[in-house]
């Protein structure tokens, strides 16, 4: 299978980069500059990957509780530092779109700051569910609410333009260094 990949850096005329990010990307590689200057020109799904304060976050699903038990005593079991894919939010709501457990077991272990990809939920190659999709809207709201669904409600998904094909949405998250010594 051949995959298609796509170097962003500077120095670089932004149409040439357009055109290969407006064919579809399996891998994407880009200077942190570069990569900004597109985020900003709304050319990615992307819009930022940071840490963010965890009572900013909106969860809109409950969590399966002996899963989130498990992972948060996996976490705290490392002494120094875990690695971690980032919790994927709306950029402009910070509803939790994936990464609910991950969430869950850091408030839980008193972490003040949580790993963040923020996309823009509202793009349309993001969809909520395979056989009965969710409106975005209604599960925004339910964030906001504080009334949480059940736990797996929604699957959430992004199209893949080049295999045709739903992918899961955590491929979008980042991996984060959390630092652990400070729970133990």
């Amino acid at each position: 299978m051949r995959h298609f990949d796509v170097q962003l850096i500077g120095g670089i005329s932004f149409t040439e980069q357009d055109i290969k990010l407006s064919r579809g990307v399996d891998v994407l590689v880009a200077t942190p500059g570069r990569l900004l200057d597109h985020i900003e020109r709304g050319k990615v799904l992307i819009k930022d990957v940071k840490l963010v304060e965890i009572n900013l976050l909106s969860p809109h699903e409950k969590v399966i509780e002996k899963k989130k038990s498990s992972l948060a005593k996996f976490i705290k079991s490392y002494e120094n530092y875990y690695i971690i894919s980032s919790i994927v939010c709306c950029h402009k709501s910070m509803l939790i779109i994936d990464g609910h457990h991950r969430f869950f077991a850091l408030k839980e272990l008193g972490f003040k700051k949580v790993p963040v990809t923020l996309i823009d939920y509202s793009h349309k190659s993001i969809r909520t569910g395979k056989l009965n999709p969710i409106d975005k809207d209604y599960i925004v709201n339910v964030g906001l609410s504080k009334e949480l669904m059940e736990p797996k409600s929604t699957e959430h998904a992004i199209y893949c333009y080049k295999t045709k094909q739903w992918q899961p949405i955590i491929l979008l998250s980042s991996m984060f260094k959390i630092e652990t010594a400070d729970i133990l």
